[in-house]
């Protein structure tokens, strides 16, 4: 790889590290307002409301300039929003200027691969990017847990500045000023990110000519037989892994007896799985095999249905030594069913996205095919997310909704698979009718 793909790493993982860390911290500051629960999803769907509305726009943003620099500019708004939500602003609004900066901050991120990167290098670089994301994931929602702790937020609060009053009374507030710190960390790898000549077209700036442009893209890549599918998997899996990240942190509390804090490390948990399928698959899937991993996404609905029935209490009160440590036996079992189901995702969705992305930089452009891989990914985490939170506010056991969700994965997964080999019977079809005319 070339030196300038280390510190598009580098930005991208204390970004993404600023993030994760910042939602378990505005899902706490929602507690200490006394929110009701069905808020709590609503968090991320304020967060990607801006991929959707601001989806024509940002493509032609990240290909208007070279693209360490949208990523700067796109960052500091992050900080922005940081900040709106260390002094008051409501946690949903604040999030929600994050989400605006996260927005623009996509299509140059995953589009400056095509511009650095051959072909054939796309999936191991998504699955190094992928496995930062999710490795930033991982300790994003780690330390977050950590820095909303009693343990933590003491130490951080017992903090004071000579001659300063900084109004910083309560842990979500702490843990905040340092996710704030890691931001500007992610804004310095920014700007050492080299330019890579890569010039597009004039970019059009009228709003109404833009929307038209991106209805183009929108439809030219569903038509492309590999296009659709690709992005029919990655729309169905980042609207499935939203919801699955409020999913996890209920049904620890129900199922397991878990506090927020502790239920952030399962969510990290399934996070790790994800990174070492997505590994995995950079290591072994080629790009003209990426289709046949779609099985996984099959069998990874399967394993969350199972999540419904596993209950603390089915299992005796025991611990598994393992030498250094010992760890209860239910958690033992936690840990290992959470890591299968995120390890299934990671496999199936890496060469997914590296397909999707391949096809985007050939039938449009870098920043133009990224715009609408998230905008129909956002969509999805819309769509998914209202429902569950309408679930919520009916007070629908959580065990139903864990099968309810399963169910659609598994069903919706099992229809792209057989839409995939509709295509490839007429492609084949095609195929033989050309070599009858020759």
């Amino acid at each position: 790889m070339k030196p300038g793909f280390y510190t598009i790493m580098a930005a991208q993982f204390f970004s993404s590290l600023a993030d994760n860390a910042l939602l378990i911290a505005a899902i706490a500051l929602l507690y200490q307002l006394h929110a009701p629960a069905w808020m709590t999803p609503l968090l991320k769907l304020f967060f990607v409301l801006s991929y959707v509305l601001l989806a024509a726009f940002v493509g032609a943003f990240a290909d208007s300039r070279p693209k360490g620099k949208v990523m700067f500019m796109t960052n500091t708004i992050k900080i922005v929003g940081c900040m709106a939500m260390l002094f008051s602003t409501h946690p949903l609004l604040a999030y929600a200027i994050v989400g605006f900066g996260a927005a623009a901050y996509s299509p140059a991120k995953y589009g400056i691969l095509t511009e650095l990167l051959p072909p054939e290098k796309l999936v191991a670089a998504n699955g190094w990017i992928e496995g930062l994301t999710v490795g930033s994931i991982i300790l994003g929602t780690v330390l977050g847990g950590m820095l909303i702790s009693n343990k933590l937020s003491t130490i951080l609060l017992g903090f004071d500045l000579p001659m300063i009053e900084t109004g910083i009374d309560t842990s979500p507030e702490a843990a905040i000023c340092v996710i704030a710190v890691i931001y500007l960390i992610a804004a310095g790898f920014n700007l050492r990110i080299p330019d890579t000549g890569a010039i597009y077209p004039k970019q059009e700036s009228n709003p109404i000519r833009l929307i038209r442009d991106f209805k183009h893209c929108f439809h030219t890549l569903w038509k492309d037989r590999l296009g659709q599918i690709s992005l029919a998997v990655t729309t169905l899996f980042w609207g499935a892994g939203a919801t699955l990240q409020f999913i996890v942190l209920k049904w620890a509390e129900s199922a397991l007896g878990m506090s927020l804090s502790q239920g952030a490390i399962l969510q990290a948990v399934v996070a790790f799985g994800v990174a070492g399928g997505a590994i995995y698959a950079a290591a072994r899937i080629p790009l003209n095999k990426a289709l046949g991993v779609l099985k996984y996404g099959v069998m990874m609905g399967v394993l969350v249905m199972i999540m419904a029935i596993y209950r603390k209490d089915l299992l005796p009160d025991v611990s598994i030594d393992l030498g250094l440590f010992s760890i209860p036996l239910y958690l033992f079992i936690t840990y290992i069913f959470l890591i299968t189901i995120g390890w299934m995702s990671g496999y199936f969705v890496v060469p997914m996205n590296a397909l999707l992305q391949h096809r985007g930089h050939v039938l449009l452009s870098a920043g133009h095919s990224i715009a609408v891989q998230n905008f129909n990914e956002n969509l999805s985490v819309l769509a998914m997310l209202c429902l569950y939170a309408l679930l919520i506010w009916l007070d629908v056991p959580i065990s139903i909704v864990i099968l309810l969700f399963g169910s659609f994965v598994c069903l919706i997964m099992i229809l792209i698979m057989r839409w995939h080999s509709r295509n490839q019977a007429e492609y084949d079809s095609l195929h033989l009718i050309g070599e009858h005319k020759h």
